[in-house]
């Protein structure tokens, strides 16, 4: 049977997928649906055929799963910005559990069980970090919310059940500011117009809450006034930065900041720890998941008050000053020079006096700390970007043979690209998925490496 494009079939779903999308066969032809759940039978419509699978969307839903939902949200077909919401939470876990094991099972000589997934108790609203595009409706009028999936058309968003409250509550205000006051809002199309983003950071502990206004030019009419509105209608605010953006880029943040309101920047706390984040540095985006992930990385990691450790990417220090009261010595290298200042910073706050923390690339920095200052730590804690290891981290890593490396990862498929990697010297004893990223496809990983 040829799988044509606008046919329509009906099938049973064997599988969920990396993304949490169905997966169905047709005569050995692989077909993938978004919005099924494993164990349904659906009626669907194909949409897109290439030479060894093919997409499809659901028609009719004939048998549904016992693990569907009802969806809470308006713009959840839409969005993009979750995928799991049909499901209900349980099930996403171990969803994401057994796509772990997946890519476990495919790419590692050592075939380890994976741990179940370490959830949250009120999975909503957990996100400390709101990154809101500002354009044009159909009719012209300025809006916020989120780019459709896969596009650049923003979706009008009310009630996220992932973002804080006030981040929308915030925005909403600063959209009506610009209405009242005839304010261009930014046109990618001719790189005019001013306004381009609205983020807001939330200190979930604190309650603080910092505004960046990121805009295509540096004059913003009646500045003064929206920043003392702010100010009075959220008294949360304990700062407002304006970021200037005026590139013709896919990039959110430009690289200069203008404090217009308070210190520019905001506290949280994490565990015993205070935390300082400015605009440009990288906080886990849900503390309430990272302190336990935190806690599980530091006790995996056995460590001894004899114990040097290295935080490669350490950001602005949360790992490294976590693990500081444990170990003799914490190095820590991050690429962002923002990041380090409050990496030190954060470290003086917390009367931490037993890290230090460099600016630098960790494809290089980390040959520096082992073949020029000679230092050799006992257990190295890796938390990369998506992209995952570059090959001159991997083959220093190789070379320092630590007794135990803990890496962090949120991306299973990088994680586990490097974890075959690491086997010439590691073995691989432990895989734990946290859900950081409730209602999406995505994970965290924490995987625990012994030296052979």
């Amino acid at each position: 049977m040829e799988i044509k494009k606008n046919n329509e079939y009906i099938v049973d779903i064997i599988d969920n997928g990396f993304e949490g999308e169905g997966i169905a066969k047709i005569n050995n032809f692989t077909i993938f649906i978004k919005g099924a759940i494993k164990g349904e039978k659906v009626k669907i419509l194909i949409i897109k055929v290439n030479s060894s699978y093919a997409f499809a969307k659901i028609l009719e839903i004939i048998n549904p799963s016992e693990y569907r939902c009802e969806e809470d949200c308006s713009s959840y077909k839409r969005c993009g910005g979750c995928d799991l919401r049909h499901i209900k939470y349980n099930r996403t876990l171990e969803i994401k559990r057994n796509m772990v094991q997946s890519l476990v099972n495919k790419t590692l000589s050592n075939k380890v069980k994976v741990n179940d997934t370490i959830g949250m108790e009120k999975p909503f609203n957990y996100r400390n970090k709101a990154q809101y595009p500002i354009g044009l409706n159909k009719t012209g009028e300025p809006i916020f919310g989120v780019f459709a999936n896969r596009t650049h058309d923003i979706i009008d968003t009310n009630n996220c059940k992932i973002q804080t409250k006030i981040s929308e509550e915030i925005t909403q205000y600063v959209i009506t500011f610009i209405k009242k006051n005839h304010i261009q809002v930014y046109n990618e199309k001719d790189n005019k117009g001013v306004f381009r983003h609205i983020i807001v950071k939330a200190g979930i502990t604190t309650n603080q809450v910092m505004c960046i206004l990121v805009v295509n030019e540096e004059n913003i009419k009646k500045e003064k006034e929206l920043i003392q509105g702010l100010k009075e209608e959220f008294p949360e605010i304990k700062t407002i930065v304006k970021n200037i953006n005026n590139k013709n880029t896919n990039i959110i943040l430009g690289n200069k900041n203008i404090i217009l309101y308070g210190d520019g920047y905001i506290e949280d706390r994490l565990g015993e720890y205070t935390f300082k984040i400015s605009p440009m540095s990288f906080y886990q985006i849900n503390p309430i998941q990272t302190e336990k992930l935190y806690n599980l990385a530091i006790k995996k990691a056995e460590l001894t008050k004899n114990d040097t450790i290295f935080d490669l990417y350490c950001g602005i220090g949360t790992i490294g000053i976590f693990a500081s009261k444990h170990v003799k010595q914490v190095y820590g290298i991050e690429i962002i020079a923002q990041a380090i200042e409050d990496a030190m910073e954060n470290a003086k706050i917390n009367n931490i006096k037993n890290a230090e923390f460099m600016v630098g690339d960790v494809e290089f920095a980390l040959s520096e700390l082992i073949e020029k200052e000679r230092i050799v730590p006992e257990v190295i804690f890796v938390d990369p970007p998506r992209k995952g290891l570059d090959n001159t981290t991997i083959q220093n890593l190789l070379k320092v043979e630590s007794k135990k490396i803990i890496y962090i990862s949120c991306n299973p498929a990088t994680l586990t690209r490097d974890l075959k990697k690491l086997e010439e010297k590691y073995k691989i004893k432990d895989i734990t998925p946290v859900d950081m990223f409730p209602w999406t496809k995505h994970v965290e990983c924490c995987s625990v490496l012994q030296l052979k």
